[in-house]
């Protein structure tokens, strides 16, 4: 037997075992892929809100059947039609015979596959603007029109990205199905090249005329939609079309739309008559009609025309912009007030403004999360965010701005004992909230806490404390279903010394069953772990907790919102819930300005997000939203019903939005107006206050948001965050909870670094009566005389730390192992002026360091004060009458105040914060035991001072500070003083 015959049977042998192998590969892609969506399908059905996954399974599945038989149909056509047209004896040169020899045996699998894989791209491709279709599907009328065309605004947000997605498809197919024919018509002899001369069959002819017909027309309504497209169009100055648009870009672009149908025409004509010339030289006119109507032209109106009369000519089409742009970004309403700042501290100045002033909030959320991770971390395996949030709650009366954060967990801290069961199932859940007042800082400069320990207590009342649900939460957990029935998923650790834990078993719905062993085999695979299949922690009572994260959480349900980049915990109800804002966006608002949604956002705090739509020129908080840290379930509230956008989501995922009128009263009184809608808002304002055109035209009053002066990166400057705050603006009757930001010129324009406005928003949305307030999201714009000198806060900062008493006092604080940290810089608009107010904070450079709030620091105009607390700075400021003690905000009402560790110039080693009494000026009698006492604590309150302050201990400082204190008080009582 030959080798040849030999070989023969092995590869017979080697072909089913190949097709096995490559049969068992398929069906493991597969179901990995169906494990997949297995998964998804539990994830939203235990949620609730299935139907928003498979109402996008079947949108993007229609679309992409559509978009494949749209692009394989026609290249289909086009092919077959092609080849059964072809001349039968056509004389083919060498070259092409070769071809025809090669491609033949494949004709048939090529015919098929060629216009599959073509629809596969395009089914993808369809698929990917699902939201486009589904939002044409269900548009909702806006009421409003644009100025220039009288279309209702709707026709920009959808009709038009629709109509374009279409034509701009359509013209790919038929771009595509040309080439196949030309492909087609070559290799069979349809067209031929003769020398200099092309020779074209009749059938080719026809096919290929007509379809290139067929592309013009769908060019001229491109074109012919182009005109609409200028309103949304960035052109100079202003978003939208001006002058040359109005009276040369958009009657040009109608002209041409007319000149391509009439080419159009020509290439029926030559399909029928065999003349060519005709369409050629139709579509030469085209390409000239082009450059000199589409391009000459309006450089000549806009050279000649515009340029110098441009001021004038362009007003009515920036006002259009002006208008437009204000409505889009929700600012149009801003009430602007005039203010005419003072910069002198007069005595009593402040007494208008006592309850403003006792409510400035000297906590700063981005400096104490040491601070809160040293005193109330408890464990290792405990973490606070690096930068906390900002909240009220209503406390014996009275709303209190109060710093807020939850006790998340951080499987980091467990260190060697860091193995999949203590990862996934013993270690399951954060603990507690940790909430400190805004206005009060202890004896020693820590926060003074209104809700803290383990387990927790306070003032917010009985509530559940267990965080399963957070942004700092394990990638999964697995809770619920102990297998002997005893707890195994540590609850909170004992606060004292012993090493006593409490264990709890998580009795929520939050998560999918692994009730069956399908379940546990897809979820083994989704998070690449054998040990959800195998372990004996997993029984048919455990569920499997993941994506965690609120804002994740709120993403996958609403696909449609561009949701805010902080989520903030409140106590709402009893629970704990994470409060997320959802935003309705959209880059079609006529004349209306686009903001880059990253850069809008990001600041000092806020790193740039990445977005799927980042340039925008619409925006409303449409949606307020909620995941509760236990159970994770998330609920949707319109908040803005009057929205189009969300009108329209509503219908394309109808119930899964709740009415506002289900929000409690509870939650009401905890939501806040959204930080990054107002940045994005502060953005616009700082070009868009100016509602003249001239003016506008001539940007002679723009301003910015200033740089953060207490940024210590100056390599990289960014900008100073907006800050919430309790205040009261000038209009408002009384104070109330809000969020500003100050403006400053334009560097471009204007270098110096004073404050030219002031924009405040009314973040507080209602009482827990349950009402929405009135004057929710109300924005108040203090616009300063452009003549006036009030120092920006950049400027303040400088003189702050040029100042020779503030710089001796804070050389003073450095010494020993400590750092100084400067807080947040806030404004605050009382006494006819505006008001800097500055915590600041020192830090021992140890390992365990947290800081302390030791001083601070305020400014009114060119004056400075700088104190212990802030009414003590106050009443230094306005001559020791501010009228603002209306409370101590400068420490904890039921603690003596406590005064930073400053030495005599003189004699660096005595401190001389607080006034002791020589015991030689009293000549105290020597039989007074209780007066003998009291000196004597005095005097080791001193030594103790002493020795805390070489060691840079402040926590032991700020003790012997107040035993030194409260010595001193039993020394002057028991001598009759």
């Amino acid at each position: 037997m030959s080798s040849a015959e030999t070989e023969q049977p092995a590869r017979r042998s080697r072909a089913p075992i190949a097709i096995t192998i490559g049969i068992v590969v398929a069906l493991v892609i597969l179901f990995f892929i169906f494990a997949g969506l297995y998964a998804d399908v539990l994830w939203y059905n235990q949620l609730g809100f299935l139907s928003v996954l498979t109402t996008q399974w079947i949108a993007a599945g229609s679309l992409f059947f559509v978009g494949f038989f749209a692009m394989a149909i026609p290249v289909w056509l086009s092919i077959m039609l092609a080849y059964r047209l072809r001349p039968v004896y056509a004389k083919l040169n060498s070259q092409l015979d070769r071809y025809q020899q090669v491609v033949e045996p494949l004709r048939k699998f090529a015919m098929i596959a060629i216009p599959i894989v073509f629809g596969i791209f395009a089914g993808v491709s369809a698929a990917t603007r699902w939201q486009t279709a589904v939002m044409w599907l269900n548009r909702t009328p806006t009421g409003q029109t644009d100025p220039q065309f009288h279309m209702d605004i709707s026709f920009y947000l959808y009709d038009l990205p629709f109509w374009h997605s279409v034509l701009g498809f359509a013209s790919a197919v038929v771009i595509i199905s040309l080439i196949a024919v030309l492909a087609t018509s070559y290799l069979y002899g349809a067209v031929r090249f003769a020398g200099r001369e092309v020779r074209i069959s009749k059938s080719a002819r026809v096919q290929i005329a007509v379809t290139a017909a067929l592309y013009l027309v769908l060019q001229a309504l491109s074109i012919w939609l182009d005109q609409y497209s200028t309103l949304t169009e960035q052109n100079d100055p202003i978003t939208g079309a001006g002058f040359t648009a109005v009276m040369a870009t958009i009657p040009g672009r109608a002209i041409l739309a007319g000149i391509a149908v009439f080419v159009a025409l020509l290439f029926v004509f030559a399909a029928f008559s065999g003349r060519w010339r005709f369409p050629i030289v139709g579509t030469a006119l085209l390409i000239v009609a082009s450059i000199l109507i589409g391009s000459l032209y309006p450089w000549v109106v806009q050279r000649f025309q515009v340029d110098p009369s441009a001021k004038s000519l362009e007003a009515p089409y920036i006002q259009r912009n002006i208008d437009l742009t204000r409505d889009a970004y929700g600012v149009a309403d801003v009430e602007e007030i005039p203010y005419n700042a003072t910069t002198d501290a007069e005595p009593g100045a402040l007494r208008s403004d006592a309850e403003t002033t006792a409510s400035i909030r000297i906590i700063d959320p981005s400096i104490v999360s040491d601070a809160f991770s040293q005193l109330e971390q408890f464990r290792q395996y405990y973490q606070f965010p690096k930068s906390l949030d900002v909240d009220r709650y209503t406390i014996d009366g009275q709303s209190q701005d109060t710093v807020v954060a939850v006790r998340d967990l951080k499987l980091s801290g467990l260190n060697d004992a860091q193995n999949w069961v203590n990862s996934h199932i013993v270690y399951t859940h954060g603990y507690g909230v940790v909430a400190a007042y805004g206005n009060q800082r202890s004896a020693d400069g820590q926060p003074v806490f209104l809700e803290s320990g383990i387990p927790t207590s306070g003032a917010l009342g009985q509530f559940e404390p267990r965080i399963y649900f957070g942004d700092s939460s394990p990638d999964y957990s697995i809770v619920g279903g102990p297998s002997d029935g005893t707890p195994v998923e540590l609850d909170y650790p004992s606060s004292g010394e012993d090493s006593n834990q409490t264990y709890t078993t998580f009795s929520g719905d939050g998560g999918p069953k692994l009730d069956n062993i399908f379940n546990k085999l897809v979820y083994a695979l989704k998070f690449q772990s054998e040990q959800i299949f195998l372990s004996d922690s997993v029984n048919n009572d455990s569920q499997i907790l993941y994506d965690r994260d609120p804002i994740q959480r709120v993403q996958k349900v609403a696909p449609y919102l561009t949701l805010d980049s902080n989520a903030y915990p409140s106590v709402v109800d009893g629970r704990v819930k994470w409060i997320v804002d959802g935003y309705t966006t959209s880059a079609n608002y006529p004349y209306s300005t686009k903001v880059g949604l990253s850069d809008a956002i990001a600041d000092s705090e806020t790193p740039p997000q990445p977005y799927a739509i980042d340039q925008i020129n619409y925006i409303r908080n449409s949606v307020k939203a909620t995941v509760d840290a236990y159970d994770g379930s998330v609920t949707l509230y319109a908040w803005d019903d009057q929205d189009p956008l969300l009108k329209t989501w509503q219908k394309i995922f109808p119930a899964t939005v709740k009415p506002m009128s289900e929000m409690s009263g509870d939650l009401i009184s905890h939501v806040r107006y959204p930080a990054d809608m107002f940045k994005v808002q502060r953005t616009i304002l700082g070009k868009y206050h100016v509602t003249d055109p001239g003016s506008f035209f001539s940007s002679d009053d723009a301003w910015i948001t200033p740089d953060n002066p207490t940024d210590d990166n100056a390599s990289t400057a960014s900008l100073q965050p907006p800050y919430y705050l309790t205040m009261q603006m000038p209009g408002q009757k009384t104070p109330s909870f809000s969020l500003y930001s100050t403006f400053i010129p334009d560097a471009r324009e204007d270098s110096r670094n004073v404050l030219t406005g002031y924009l405040a928003a009314d973040a507080d949305a209602g009482s827990t009566a349950g009402e929405k307030s009135d004057s929710y999201g109300t924005l108040r714009l203090l616009t300063l005389p452009k003549d006036d000198t009030v120092p920006g806060p950049g400027q303040v900062q400088a003189n702050f730390d040029s100042d020779p008493g503030v710089s001796q006092q804070l050389n003073l604080l450095r010494q020993g192992q400590t750092s100084v940290e400067n807080g947040n810089l806030l404004t605050l608009p009382v006494g006819g002026g505006l008001l800097y107010v500055q915590p600041v904070y020192v830090r021992s450079t140890g390992g365990t360091s947290y800081p302390l709030l030791q001083k601070v620091l305020v400014a009114f105009g060119d004056q400075i004060a700088f104190e212990d607390t802030l009414d003590e700075a106050l009443d230094v400021l306005f001559g020791g009458d501010s009228g603002a003690d209306a409370g101590d905000t400068g420490v904890t009402p039921t603690t003596p105040p406590t005064t930073p560790p400053t030495t005599s110039p003189t004699d660096p080693g005595t401190p001389t914060s607080t006034p002791t009494p020589s015991p030689t000026s009293t000549s105290p009698p020597s039989d007074n035991p209780e007066l003998q006492s009291a000196l004597n604590d005095a005097r080791q309150a001193l030594t103790d001072k002493q020795n805390a302050l070489q060691a840079g201990d402040w926590t032991a400082y700020g003790i012997a500070d107040a035993a030194l204190a409260d010595a001193i008080a039993r020394a002057l009582e028991a001598s009759g003083q």
